[in-house]
C-alpha cells in the first residue's frame, strides 16, 4: 500500500516509510531520522538508532557526526556525492570503484520512473493493481 499526499492536513513533512517482508518489517520516521524500528518475525521490536553497533558497518560508513547528535535530510545527500566523487576519482585513475561506494544509477531512476507510471495508471485506472514494466 502506498500513501502519499503533499497536501494532507496534520501531517507537514510526516514522512513514514515501512518496509514489511516475510523476516519482518522496518519503519522509520522522518521527524525521528536518527532512530529506526526492527520488527523481526517472531521476536520483539528493536530500536536501531543511527551511528550504533546495531545500524552495521555500511551505515557507520556514512554517519557524519558522533551518535546522540541529529543528522539531517542533507547529509544524506552529502553522502551519495562523495560516493559518487570516489567513483569518478577512481575511474579517472585507472582503478576499479571501490565496493563500498553505494549511489543510485541509471538503472535506478527507470525503475522508480516506471513506479511511479504504474501508480498514476492505478490511479486513474480506480486504483487498481498495475504491474510496473521492471517487475
Amino acid at each position: 500500500m502506498l500513501w502519499a499526499s503533499q497536501v494532507a492536513p496534520g501531517h507537514e513533512n510526516g514522512l513514514r516509510l515501512r518496509v514489511y517482508g516475510a523476516k519482518g518489517g522496518i519503519e522509520w520516521v522522518q521527524a525521528e531520522p536518527n532512530t529506526l524500528v526492527h520488527s523481526p518475525l517472531g521476536a520483539p521490536r528493536q530500536l536501531v538508532t543511527r551511528g550504533s553497533a546495531a545500524a552495521g558497518p555500511a551505515a557507520a560508513r556514512v554517519t557524519r557526526i558522533p551518535s546522540g547528535h541529529p543528522e539531517g535530510y542533507l547529509e544524506g545527500f552529502a553522502n551519495i556525492y562523495t560516493d559518487v566523487a570516489t567513483a569518478i576519482r577512481s575511474v579517472d585513475a585507472g582503478q576499479p570503484i571501490p565496493s563500498v561506494v553505494d549511489f543510485p544509477g541509471i538503472a535506478d531512476g527507470v525503475i522508480g520512473m516506471a513506479f511511479i507510471e504504474a501508480a498514476v495508471k492505478s490511479s486513474a485506472a480506480g486504483a487498481v493493481w498495475i504491474r510496473p514494466d521492471f517487475v
